[in-house]
């Protein structure tokens, strides 16, 4: 059932889940006018310059729901095993435990690459960047908070398209329950200070 749409905002969530559904190339005006609720005349008032501008709008949407619920809290608050704590719940859900494709990770892989290079590439960046400042504020080495961050943002976007192949999202939760092990720090004022699972932090992580 199409949602009503009374303004170009009100468009974005529906969008977004024809993109997911169907791609970009998979998504016809009859498709996009059906999970809206526009007719032609009325999406291209919206979007003048067509299913282009509608993908980098939703873009531009999901990038500002993960710069609010993700990137800035990693950045910036001070409890950061709350924040790291928060980047996985927030993530499970917004990936609804792994049922929902990750649009962006879909166009990173598809022929429209190139077309929203900047925007992709600005998305991982941006989650690799804030959670390795993160991991360095626990007192981790600069280096290997970048190799745990990548390796983390990886695992995620790893066990959506595992979850989704299998149609388990138990393969996603297995994923986030082990990021949460490997990440969060436990505070300890022992010798095991700066440590994850009793190891030290320089050693290799693997997910």
């Amino acid at each position: 059932m199409a949602r009503m749409v009374a303004e170009r905002a009100d468009a974005i969530a529906p969008l977004a889940e024809v993109f997911r559904e169907h791609g970009y190339e998979g998504a016809s005006l009859a498709l996009i006018g059906k999970a809206t609720g526009l007719g032609k005349g009325s999406l291209y008032h919206f979007f003048p310059n067509g299913k282009e501008e509608m993908v980098r709008a939703v873009l531009d949407d999901i990038g500002q729901w993960f710069e609010d619920a993700v990137y800035s809290p990693l950045r910036n608050e001070s409890d950061v095993n709350g924040a790291i704590g928060a980047m996985l719940a927030s993530t499970d859900q917004y990936f609804r435990s792994g049922r929902r494709v990750c649009l962006v990770g879909a166009l990173a892989v598809a022929n429209t690459r190139d077309l929203f290079a900047q925007a992709i590439r600005g998305y991982f960046v941006a989650w690799v960047d804030a959670l390795q400042s993160a991991l360095i504020r626990q007192g981790r080495d600069a280096d290997q908070s970048r190799i745990l961050a990548e390796e983390a943002v990886l695992a995620i976007q790893g066990a959506i398209v595992l979850s989704r192949a299998m149609d388990d999202p138990a393969v996603f939760q297995r994923a986030i329950d082990r990021l949460r092990g490997r990440l969060l720090i436990e505070n300890d004022t022992s010798n095991n200070k700066g440590t994850i699972d009793g190891s030290p932090q320089n050693e290799g992580w693997l997910v």
